[in-house]
């Protein structure tokens, strides 16, 4: 006998923990509003000072693993929060180098 298929399939597990796919939400979209004096300082203020384009760029190039992951592995949460720091990244890394 077999038991390499002992454990549930996920599928059967969606569901479970409603609250934490909640509070998930609302930290990633608290993480990125936490972005906006960042960006308002630079695209604002023009002021990028002390900002290092290729962590920028890095931290942009990294979102993309997380993002294809989460839409393998149908993770909504994932792919929401790491879309929006994507953007967020991405945004501050032009604004490094423009300004």
């Amino acid at each position: 006998m077999a038991f390499h298929h002992v454990r549930p399939h996920k599928r059967s597990l969606i569901g479970v923990h409603p609250a934490l796919d909640k509070i998930v939400y609302v930290a990633g979209i608290i993480s990125l509003l936490m972005m906006i004096p960042q960006l308002k300082l630079i695209y604002g203020e023009k002021i990028a000072g002390g900002l290092e384009p290729i962590t920028w760029f890095t931290l942009a190039a990294l979102d993309i693993p997380w993002i294809i992951y989460g839409l393998v592995h149908r993770e909504k949460p994932l792919v929401f929060i790491y879309t929006g720091w994507l953007v967020a990244n991405a945004l501050i890394f032009i604004g490094a180098i423009i300004y």
